[in-house]
């Protein structure tokens, strides 16, 4: 393939072959030459095939190989005559982050940390298959499905400043519970307010570093301030929803006849009842996913309290929560005019710059808080979004992005080492349900996440704010 630099951290696949659009690869030279190892372009390509596809398909600096869209892709489609594409979202549906401050400093929550975190492992359930403490029937998980975050404030879990801080406002329109399956709403039922497995976690950090000092004022960061970090999705409610849709919609490519390079890209014209009935149902696992990230920080503030004295809690403040598996209706610039496209983000977050009407009061002036979670042991980021990231649909990274494999991760690392290594090094509490979960997020399965995003600062497609690094992590 023919890549030629655009930038210093822009790169670009000439449309050639069954590419209706050229491909863009956002990075600098060393994560761009990564990602051939893999078959992240290839995929890219196929992405870059779809029909009716705007522009160019792209891929972040922590971009690697996924179900059909690789990991890190954005693709934009116009809103009416467009496709939609669940590779282009995931089986995870909404997973993302959320960033929460504790008005706490370093020296404050240090000497009961493991006590904090200990507890948090207690009170948030973690794990495959975990089930939460609240056990729903199927119409209060409807309820949950259509109305998202406000459901969870409505039943006191939360505060109503937390819908303003929640991309979306926390709740997507249009979801119809009577699209998700029986088979999804008995997976989701129990599971609300859990952590699940894998990559997840609940991290206990410090603002190490302020790189904005303006901007971070405006987010609530303050330098040594101890904040607390959510990962998590819409557990197998959303998996399930994805999963169920993808057999419908690939029926309906082989009756309609539409061209795939790659089954797992299959499509559906958004003027089909089976592309509708997808949306309703994604956005349904959204707002699932939005309401258990939300019931996880209530949760989190209770525990805080309960360790560090009853009313501390009432300077947590959610920074933002941000999606980066998700498919929505956005208004951008298209040769010069604005045009509604439906914008697919897959392991990519939305990165709006100021002035944006999505964006609440409080951040209209400064651009959104976007959450880059790093790797166990690693720094995270919190970055903003700016007017030159237009060009990759106000998109930006979601993380560091996987180099190892889960198993290869495994026969590779020792957990009890890991766990021994960052306590002793770098003062990093450990607790996890597994210890192969340990093994397989090692710090080194992933990306250097200062590459990554120096990589978007350098591309101009976001701006670096903060960096914070754990104290303790807590995972499935």
């Amino acid at each position: 393939m023919n890549i030629k630099q655009l930038g210093e951290a822009v790169w670009e696949i000439e449309k050639e072959g069954e590419m209706n659009v050229s491909a863009l690869i956002f990075g600098t030279k060393p994560v761009m030459e990564k990602m051939k190892t893999d078959r992240t372009l290839l995929q890219l390509k196929n992405a870059a095939s779809l029909e009716g596809i705007v522009n160019h398909a792209m891929v972040m600096p922590d971009g690697h190989e996924g179900y059909g869209f690789p990991i890190g892709g954005v693709a934009a489609f116009d809103a009416e005559n467009g496709i939609i594409s669940p590779g282009g979202i995931g089986y995870d549906i909404n997973c993302g982050v959320r960033l929460i401050t504790t008005g706490m400093t370093v020296d404050q929550v240090k000497p009961k940390i493991k006590q904090f975190a200990d507890k948090l492992f207690v009170n948030v359930p973690s794990g495959v298959g975990s089930k939460g403490k609240l056990r729903l029937q199927h119409d209060e998980l409807d309820k949950v499905a259509r109305e998202g975050v406000e459901w969870a404030v409505e039943n006191g879990f939360g505060w109503k400043e937390d819908l303003e801080r929640t991309e979306e406002y926390g709740k997507m329109e249009g979801a119809d519970p009577s699209k998700v399956t029986p088979t999804a709403k008995a997976r989701g039922k129990s599971q609300l307010g859990t952590l699940g497995a894998g990559n997840h976690f609940l991290e206990i950090q410090k603002v190490e570093k302020i790189m904005d000092e303006r901007t971070a004022k405006a987010f609530g960061l303050v330098e040594n301030e101890v904040v607390i970090m959510v990962h998590c999705g819409s557990r197998g409610y959303g998996h399930q929803i994805c999963t169920d849709h993808l057999g419908t919609l690939l029926s309906l490519a082989n009756r309609m006849n539409l061209k795939l390079l790659d089954k797992e890209l299959v499509y559906a014209p958004l003027h089909t009842k089976e592309a509708q009935d997808y949306l309703a149902a994604m956005k349904c696992a959204v707002n699932f996913a939005f309401a258990n990230r939300q019931i996880i920080m209530h949760w989190v503030r209770e525990t805080f309290d309960e360790i560090y004295g009853k009313g501390n809690s009432d300077n947590m403040h959610l920074v933002y929560d941000v999606a980066h598996n998700i498919a929505k209706v956005e208004e951008h610039e298209v040769e010069g005019k604005r045009t509604k496209l439906m914008v697919h983000r897959k392991g990519a977050t939305r990165a709006f710059p100021a002035g944006r009407p999505e964006l609440p009061p409080i951040y209209r002036s400064t651009g959104q808080p976007v959450i880059i979670p790093g790797s166990m042991g690693t720094a995270s980021y919190v970055l903003v979004g700016n007017e030159k990231g237009k060009i990759s649909w106000h998109s930006t990274c979601h993380g560091s992005g996987r180099v190892m494999s889960r198993g290869q991760a495994i026969r590779t690392h020792d957990p009890n080492k890991i766990v021994k290594d960052l306590a002793e090094q770098q003062g990093i509490y450990i607790r996890a349900t597994d210890k192969k979960v340990i093994s397989e997020e090692a710090p080194d399965a992933y990306k250097n996440v200062d590459d990554v995003v120096q990589s978007v600062a350098l591309a101009g497609i976001s701006n670096i704010v903060a960096k914070v690094k754990p104290m303790a992590v807590v995972k499935g």
